[in-house]
């Protein structure tokens, strides 16, 4: 097999690792900043072992930006998704290229084309459409979470690109231990007391947040960029499929809509607004 369609199974194969996120975290008993503050110490045991000799930690405003943003995002999801349906929790979030379209200018200098606007008014009117389905006050707090984890990673994708970094995996660290500093008072108040939760949270360090990350940074340079952009769409689609056949949790009609609004100005925005000197996110 080709080294290219080796990177292209590879990339369908993180996607879909990021994708049982939402099925685990609603299958770990713990509350939202446990289960994120366990994740994350996991995570970051993994990750720095695995790419241990190649990390470098000296701060700078863009690496320690996106620290903070990737943190922010570790919490938000995990919050959302226990609030509100796992569909909301990812495609509220899969709404990120909107924020950067909207702040690159301000932050890069970049100019975001005019074809964008389009981009960005379908995706927000996508996003409007989840707020009409029937949500608990709960429900209505998740789905805020969950924007606030869109706005979190175009955070993080700013500041990447403002310190022209050749590899997210020190910021992506370093927002894990933030993750783990803020959440100690619940790790110490919520620990695992089944083998089911410890081996849930041992996944989602480990497996779906550590080793899918590697294999991402080796796909990602061996892919082209509207390749592994249209292979990573599987998130969205794959996630709420799995928790509604593992957890019984079906979105609603609104939802439904709005995420296939989303997913869709999404993967157009990808397909025919590469090049030029617009934004990519």
């Amino acid at each position: 097999m080709r080294e290219n369609a080796r990177a292209a199974w590879g990339m369908a194969a993180t996607a879909v690792l990021w994708s049982t996120g939402g099925l685990a975290i609603k299958l770990v008993p713990l509350s939202p900043m446990a289960v994120a503050g366990w994740r994350s110490l996991l995570s970051a045991a993994t990750l720095l072992l695995l790419f241990r000799g190649r990390l470098d930690f000296r701060p700078t405003r863009a690496r320690c930006g996106a620290a903070v943003a990737y943190a922010a995002l570790l919490v938000t999801n995990v919050a959302a998704t226990k609030l509100t349906t796992a569909a909301n929790a990812i495609l509220l979030a899969y709404t990120a290229p909107v924020y950067v379209a909207l702040f690159a200018p301000l932050v890069l200098g970049e100019k975001t084309k005019r074809a964008d606007w389009l981009f960005v008014a379908a995706s927000l009117g996508g996003m409007a459409l989840f707020f009409l389905d029937r949500l608990s006050a709960q429900g209505l707090w998740g789905n805020l979470l969950a924007v606030g984890s869109g706005v979190s990673y175009a955070a993080f994708t700013l500041c990447m690109r403002a310190g022209r970094e050749d590899s997210p995996v020190s910021a992506v660290i370093a927002g894990h231990g933030l993750t783990v500093l803020a959440a100690l008072p619940f790790l110490a108040a919520d620990v695992p007391h089944t083998l089911g939760a410890a081996l849930g949270l041992a996944y989602l360090g480990v497996i779906q947040q550590g080793l899918s990350l590697s294999l991402y940074v080796w796909c990602i340079t061996r892919l082209p960029a509207l390749s592994a952009m249209l292979l990573m769409t599987l998130e969205p689609v794959v996630n709420p499929l799995l928790v509604a056949v593992g957890y019984g949790e079906w979105p609603g009609g609104w939802s439904v809509l709005g995420g296939a609004v989303v997913v869709a100005a999404v993967t157009l925005r990808g397909i025919f607004g590469r090049g030029g000197s617009g934004t990519d996110a």
